[in-house]
């Protein structure tokens, strides 16, 4: 009997001890509990048994204040995690800076403030969007046949294709100045969304320039020349845009691509030109 009131003084300063660290149970209320469970054991029991349950006591006295708590476990720990971690490249850390966690970042804390979400204004169309989604994007549902071109064509109709290419479909994006819709994300969404309801072949087909494409590339970071060049082609969809992404050594992880370029001169086309010496291997 004294052995098993014992072992359950310990697993319920253990649960205590595990309440904090993974069910956010207040530090002083679980630290408490711990210490007291241990002294009450002692004192009904033996001495032995508050030997036995000194390391609890200690290390919930170092959980209870916040300076022994940094000192000798948070400090420690993430030391120890950073050394482990690897080194995040050039191009990652400039997507993890490229925009904010938004709501998302309330969920990943396990503590969502429903109330800041309700002061999130809700996203809404432009009478322009909404137009486009009523009549463009629903004439180019009526025209797929996803048995058609997944079966039997293996692509998409040259009039689809060319319907695509027409109404602005491959340029979203891209600001009214260069020939594109400049559409917001929301919109993007919709339009995808609604496609893909009819033919998840022609929403990729559409996603990928849009998404994956060179066209926002070009909007943040081309020259004036280039974005002139490039961007009212891409819009029209007369230019091919491609995303050299699979690669023997990284899949399809694009932040792990261990492709390289260099910024050099050579010649193309009989011409001294300013360009990118490039070096990849692809699987496909």
């Amino acid at each position: 009997m004294i052995f098993l009131l014992f072992v359950l003084s310990v697993v319920i300063q253990l649960f205590a001890i595990w309440a904090i660290f993974f069910f956010n149970l207040n530090r002083t209320i679980g630290s408490v509990i711990t210490i007291a469970v241990a002294i009450l054991t002692a004192l009904i029991l033996t001495p032995w048994a508050l030997l036995l349950g000194t390391p609890l006591i200690a290390l919930s006295i170092i959980i209870l204040f916040a300076p022994l708590r940094f000192n000798l476990i948070t400090q420690p720990a993430y030391k120890t995690l950073a050394n482990s971690m690897p080194s995040i490249s050039t191009t990652e850390q400039e997507a993890l800076e490229a925009g904010t966690s938004w709501w998302e970042k309330e969920l990943f804390m396990g503590a969502p403030d429903w109330s800041q979400f309700e002061k999130y204004p809700y996203p809404t169309l432009s009478a322009e969007e909404q137009s486009f989604i009523d009549n463009e994007v629903e004439l180019l549902c009526s025209m797929l046949d996803e048995w058609e071109i997944h079966h039997h064509l293996k692509d998409l109709p040259p009039e689809v294709w060319q319907f695509i290419k027409d109404k602005g479909f491959l340029g979203l994006i891209i600001p009214k100045s260069f020939g594109g819709k400049e559409f917001s994300s929301f919109a993007q969404s919709r339009i995808m969304s609604k496609i893909a309801s009819r033919s998840l072949t022609t929403a990729v087909s559409c996603m990928v320039p849009n998404s994956l494409g060179p066209g926002e590339l070009l909007m943040h970071y081309g020259t004036d020349a280039q974005k002139q060049q490039y961007l009212p082609g891409l819009a029209k969809g007369e230019e091919i845009p491609c995303f050299g992404l699979t690669s023997p050594e990284a899949g399809s992880d694009a932040g792990a691509i261990p492709d390289s370029g260099v910024v050099c001169y050579g010649e193309y086309e009989g011409a001294q030109v300013l360009g990118l010496r490039m070096n990849f291997s692809k699987r496909w």
